[in-house]
């Protein structure tokens, strides 16, 4: 099983600039906060002096760590999920407001480098001449892109993103652009001598939007005549309503927002899980923290799943629909569980953050070669 993390040789101060629409605390309201938590909390762990600048009410993940608070948004904001241009309008100039205030304190304080973990373009446009590690979480954003076409790149910014599938998408803009996968500490997720698997369920968790497609999951289940568990938060309320709620009862259950305890219970416990992306996933951290569980995966052909699954790892859907990923699921129930987790030892937390280091290394190199020729 995966080994802990040895000190980094060379501990830094890093800042880190997390997206601010929900807190960095679990049980976390999607991936790019479970991804963010856990880089902050790995740097720290290898020595490295972390400060998080995060929406208020972000947690402290232990008390030992060397990773430190600061909050830029208020906890009272909420994410109205865009309905209008005037009140996309007014989320953005709140958004941007914290995001440079963020990075003004950034540019007076005593950084040796950057990670923004954000969506917002501000990092982009007012941390040159600063050294910045990039993680691109998402397909482009409209206002990240309008940004790297005006700007020529910084050579003191590097820029990774988190598979393949979305580097294609991005690389028009970003020539130099460097694939680190999203990893996790398979020791936490791996269940395999704790969990007895209850033959005829299974699991689905992620945010339950439309674009996540959860309702795919639950007709998918219905035709293998499954059992299926719903986890996570609730993020477009309507459309819970609507397509998910009605449909709720004995044979559909929806278990609540849970914390990573809970889903690994849940999941490790499941014969099958099933990933619905309606969308270009980037990754699908719940999909591979499914594998970790030994628990084979049913995804949809979205983004990054076939990167994730490969053959050992679960099963794709020919098309997204509920009929197809329910073939999927029936091929996936039946699957090997040591291969899925085996598939899953691909993406350790380790080999993420000691690529991370590497790059802000190289960064700091081209750094201090600009600062000699000057």
């Amino acid at each position: 099983m995966a080994s802990q993390l040895m000190d980094s040789p060379n501990p830094l101060r890093i800042a880190v600039l997390a997206h601010l629409h929900h807190p960095i605390r679990s049980p976390y309201a999607g991936g790019m906060e479970a991804h963010t938590a856990h880089l902050v909390s790995h740097l720290g762990s290898r020595g490295h002096e972390v400060i998080l600048f995060a929406k208020e009410g972000s947690e402290q993940l232990s008390p030992q760590s060397r990773v430190r608070i600061h909050p830029v948004l208020a906890h009272s904001f909420v994410v109205n999920g865009y309905p209008d241009e005037d009140q996309r309008n007014d989320q953005h100039l709140l958004l941007d407001a914290a995001m440079d205030k963020a990075v003004q304190t950034i540019r007076t304080g005593e950084f040796d480098v950057v990670i923004n973990n954000s969506l917002s373009p501000i990092p982009h446009a007012q941390l040159r001449g600063i050294p910045v590690l990039h993680i691109l979480h998402t397909p482009p954003l409209p206002r990240i892109v309008a940004q790297l076409k005006t700007e020529k790149t910084d050579p003191l910014h590097r820029y990774a993103t988190v598979s393949e599938s979305n580097a294609a998408l991005w690389r028009p803009w970003l020539e130099q652009l460097q694939v680190v996968s999203n990893g996790i500490n398979l020791d936490f997720w791996a269940t395999q001598n704790t969990c007895h698997v209850e033959l005829g369920t299974a699991a689905w968790s992620g945010r339950i939007t439309p674009e996540k497609g959860t309702h795919l999951a639950i007709e998918a289940a219905r035709a293998n005549g499954l059992r299926l568990f719903i986890a996570g938060p609730i993020q477009d309320q309507e459309y819970f309503d609507n397509l998910i709620a009605p449909k709720l009862g004995e044979r559909t259950v929806y278990a609540g927002h849970l914390d990573q305890g809970g889903l690994r219970e849940l999941i490790g416990a499941s014969e099958v899980f099933i990933s619905s992306p309606l969308w270009e996933e980037p990754f699908g951290l719940t999909t591979l923290e499914a594998m970790a569980c030994c628990t084979p995966v049913a995804a949809t052909p979205a983004g990054a799943m076939a990167e994730l699954l490969g053959t050992t790892g679960g099963a794709i859907a020919s098309e997204s629909t509920a009929e197809a990923l329910g073939v999927a699921v029936g091929h996936a129930r039946s699957m090997d569980r040591a291969a899925v987790l085996a598939r899953a030892s691909r993406f350790t937390h380790e080999l993420m953050i000691q690529t991370y280091e590497s790059m802000m290394n190289e960064i700091l190199d081209e750094a201090f070669s600009t600062r000699a020729q000057r």
